[in-house]
């Protein structure tokens, strides 16, 4: 796979960030020279530098000078301040090469990067910088997240394109439209949690069994691990994955039938649909 020539900025670099620049270095899609970032911690700006070999920078609006595609990997509730402070000092306005911009913050709108980015831009500006949402998870961290994209109407099957190569990096990709990010955030950027409540839960059964917690937990994780390479490898549904392994009479169907007792599946559905108005309410 051939290397990219544009320069990558991230404003930001916690947990996502890190795990997105780090992804980009072992796929080898760039060069740590081609990698540029800034944070407020210092420790993070000192770690990143001697880990990957990639630039620090001395503020976010360097970043944005400096780059070719930008990442917001801010927290949420620090976007708009981030944005306010950037926009203040004309660092969008100034800009004269296209840049595309991406934002991996749960809950913040393309409509409120627009608000700051375009401020006293006319139409021919706005096109030189498209903007760029995405919704990964947590298990990014780890090669295997799932990722939505969306982009407003400046994005270019090009642009679009180059950001999908960039999130490959930590796993897979589905492009939907921003109406539908709240979705994905709920079944899968929330996804994990619920993974790892009924890991949780089977941790604990095995415990009351009388497992130790080690044995306990290796046999969880290693059955959710098969689990899931049985879904992914076998062209069959969840159900029929499910009825495979119930027999009539035994212990299979004696648990879910406890599970259906307690309406485990529907608590589920409830549970994500939540997940999803909050996820609404947060991007209002």
């Amino acid at each position: 796979m051939s290397q990219v020539e544009y320069k990558i900025g991230f404003i930001g670099a916690g947990n996502m960030g890190g795990a997105i620049i780090a992804g980009l270095l072992d796929a080898g899609i760039c060069n740590p020279e081609k990698i540029f970032f800034f944070d407020t911690s210092r420790d993070r700006l000192q770690s990143l530098h001697d880990q990957y070999g990639v630039t620090s920078l001395a503020s976010g609006a360097a970043v944005v000078e400096t780059a070719d595609v930008i990442v917001f990997a801010v927290k949420p509730q620090t976007m708009k301040p981030v944005l306010s402070e950037l926009a203040s000092k004309n660092v969008f306005a100034k800009a004269r090469d296209r840049k595309v911009i991406l934002s991996i913050a749960a809950g913040v709108r393309i409509s409120t990067f627009e608000d700051h980015v375009y401020r006293d831009l006319d139409a021919s500006r706005q096109a030189r910088l498209p903007i760029l949402r995405a919704m990964p998870n947590t298990p990014a961290l780890v090669r295997s997240g799932m990722t939505g994209l969306c982009a407003n109407r400046h994005a270019t099957p090009e642009d679009v394109a180059m950001i999908r190569r960039m999130l490959s990096a930590v796993g897979n990709i589905i492009d939907c439209t921003e109406n539908e990010i709240d979705a994905v955030t709920a079944v899968s950027g929330s996804g994990p949690a619920y993974c790892f409540y009924l890991a949780e839960a089977m941790i604990e059964a095995g415990i009351l069994l009388g497992f130790a917690p080690d044995v306990a937990a290796k046999l969880t994780v290693n059955t959710l691990k098969g689990a899931a390479a049985l879904l992914e490898n076998r062209m069959e549904s969840p159900e029929t994955l499910r009825r495979n392994v119930t027999s009539p009479g035994g212990t299979t169907e004696a648990a879910i039938r406890v599970l259906e007792d307690h309406a485990v599946r529907q608590s589920l559905v409830s549970a994500i649909m939540a997940a999803a108005r909050r996820s609404r309410e947060l991007s209002a």
